[in-house]
């Protein structure tokens, strides 16, 4: 059998669940091949999305016309802003979700998207000609034939599950590894290598003694992923926090002979950021304690999921090991943690757009460029499908620029830097973290995601609405008096400065002890403008005053990205060859020949290129 299809996407999970939806809203004809039609979108680790920098990453997602934070809200039964403490440049959303509810809704989703067929089978071969990627044969023979081929096939590429000295291969718990894929892409000269990730062991809620923990309720306000969707449907439930003590961790290190990570057993690199148990134990073996956190996987399910006991220990040690926490004396488990192996390609084999250098047509997404987390497979999934889809027609291939989006960070750091680990975003890889807020995602992405097609019109109308509004409340701010006699008395209660003169309204919401809300309540005209809005007003009015507070801030560092902009403009690829170019360190020469970069502040980026390397090419192109 034969099918024809625009774009192909190989695996359903987070990044191939957005790569489809976009290549199919792009209007390109789309099949999702998938392995497991009931565990699309499965959410392999913790049910919960977002997180610092994660959460920014799903707004960019939602703003883009991406599906995650739709899907999410839908499906939350916990919701909090996290880095409430710090100024918004950080604040950052995340969610519990129901895991089995998640990937019906996402079901759900993939279902009513026109131009998209999904296929249950698992893909075999990549199919190769003339030098181009040009479909996928699966293990049943089934032929699929495409312009665009796009892998997101996660951490299943010849997958090894370790539990102690045990090993079994799969992709995830009780599903199959995939075993000739990788091989059918590496033989192209693209470069293959091996990371591990972990997952910690599931308990009955049923056998914890709660009263032993602290209880971490979620919270109600009006902040959520996506705004177009309605607001909190599920029942919400709190999650729990208690730690591991000098007893756990004695019975951990009994079994560390026995620990894959320690023994030899295991050999590639896992997350820095989301290290096992027994990582913790051995980094930090002079703390008494480490916090864990007891997490809901659902409404109606007793499963919980235990966070940052991540392990790959024996059984019995892992069990032994829990049942030394007070709170979980009695503890129940359903499968124990494990570790898992699999296979990555080198992401600096890819182009902005995640097509291959080596392979034209050849996209790839997530876990398979060597990066963790739901978040970061699904931002770079939504831009592989576009791009797969505009590569079609032939069109300009859709690139974000760092001050843009975390995605557009992610994928230029994948690119140019390359992974000796799984990849995690976090706010600190940003240089512009003021410009990209989880407030403003759609203010820099939603007309753009119009233009293109990703983002439905529904969507756009929404966007200008609330632009609209949020102008309103500026102009009103920016150009409208208050006098000392109408104000000073409530600046005194609120704990700030009388004034000696009038100011405009902006100077006062500048001041941190006010904002927009408690000045309404002695303004009311202010009070008026605030409640103009007829959706989401809570929402505006955050935009509004957050541009006022932190204006200095934010045009400042839009003159930093705008004069980086000119070295984005300076195109060098395929002007030089690097070997030859004897003015520039060894180093230099050798990173330059491997990356090839687009532009010149692409060139500054990669590791081991110094600023002289650099002043040497701008000397070069005559600037």
């Amino acid at each position: 059998m034969k099918y024809q299809y625009d774009v192909i996407v190989i695996g359903g999970g987070h990044a191939g669940c957005e790569a489809a939806t976009a290549a199919a809203n792009m209007g390109a004809k789309t099949c999702l091949i998938t392995m497991d039609m009931n565990k699309i979108a499965q959410m392999s680790c913790n049910p919960a999305v977002g997180g610092i920098a994660k959460g920014q990453i799903v707004r960019e997602i939602d703003a883009l016309g991406g599906y995650m934070g739709l899907v999410t809200d839908a499906t939350a039964i916990q919701f909090r802003m996290l880095n409430r403490g710090k100024g918004p440049a950080v604040w950052s959303p995340r969610a519990q979700c129901d895991r089995g509810k998640f990937i019906w809704k996402w079901r759900e989703v993939l279902d009513s998207t026109p131009n998209l067929d999904i296929w249950q089978d698992q893909a075999d071969e990549l199919i190769v000609e003339h030098g181009m990627a040009v479909g996928v044969r699966t293990v049943w023979g089934v032929e699929f034939r495409a312009a665009s081929v796009v892998v997101t096939a996660g951490t299943f590429l010849n997958g090894l599950m370790h539990i102690g000295r045990h090993q079994y291969p799969g992709g995830r718990c009780a599903e199959p590894a995939v075993a000739n894929f990788s091989e059918s892409i590496a033989q192209w000269g693209i470069r293959v290598a091996r990371m591990k990730t972990g997952t910690p062991v599931r308990i009955d809620k049923r056998s914890v003694h709660f009263e032993d923990m602290e209880e971490q309720p979620g919270e109600a306000d009006f902040h959520q992923f996506s705004y177009m969707g309605p607001h909190r449907q599920l029942h919400q439930l709190p999650c729990w926090t208690c730690y591991t003590n000098k007893a756990v961790h004695d019975t951990l290190r009994s079994g560390l002979a026995d620990s894959p990570l320690f023994n030899g057993q295991i050999q590639s690199t896992g997350p820095r950021y989301c290290p096992s148990i027994e990582t913790k134990l051995v980094t930090f073996p002079d703390k008494d304690q480490h916090p864990l956190f007891l997490e809901p996987e659902g409404e109606d399910t007793n499963e919980m999921y235990l966070n940052g006991f991540s392990s790959s220990m024996p059984m019995d040690i892992q069990l032994a090991a829990i049942h030394q926490i007070p709170a979980l004396r009695d503890a129940k488990i359903y499968r124990p943690g494990y570790a898992i192996e699999y296979d990555y390609f080198d992401p600096t084999q890819l182009k902005h757009s995640l097509e291959s250098k080596i392979l034209p047509g050849l996209f790839m997404a997530g876990q398979v460029n060597g990066t963790t987390g739901y978040e970061e497979a699904g931002g770079q999934g939504l831009v592989a499908g576009v791009n797969a889809a505009i590569h079609c027609t032939g069109g300009e291939p859709f690139v974000m620029a760092r001050d843009e989006s975390y995605i557009g960070v992610l994928i230029d750091d994948l690119t140019t830097k390359g992974v000796d680990e799984p990849y995690r975003m976090f706010t600190s890889r940003a240089e512009y973290r003021i410009l990209l807020r989880q407030d403003d995602a759609d203010a820099r992405l939603t007309e753009k995601a119009y233009q293109l097609g990703i983002a439905k019109h529904d969507r756009y109308e929404w966007w200008m609405e609330k632009k609209e509004n949020i102008s309103r409340i500026l102009d009103f701010c920016n150009n409208t008096s208050v006098k000392p006699t109408e104000i000073n008395d409530a600046l005194q209660r609120l704990g700030t400065t009388p004034l000696r003169m009038g100011c405009k309204i902006s100077d006062l919401i500048g001041r941190p002890q006010l904002t927009m809300h408690n000045l309404a309540e002695v303004l009311p005209e202010l009070k008026e403008v605030l409640n103009s809005p007829q959706n989401r007003k809570e929402e505006i009015a955050e935009a509004a005053e957050i541009n006022i507070k932190y204006k200095g801030y934010i045009e400042r560092e839009k003159m930093v990205a705008d004069k980086m902009h000119r070295l984005e403009d300076i195109k060098i690829k395929g002007r030089f060859n690097y070997s030859t170019l004897h003015e520039i360190s060894t180093e230099g020469r050798q990173k330059l020949e491997r990356i090839d970069p687009e532009t010149l502040a692409q060139a500054s980026r990669i590791p081991g290129v110094s600023p002289s390397d650099i002043n040497v090419l701008l000397i070069l192109l005559g600037r």
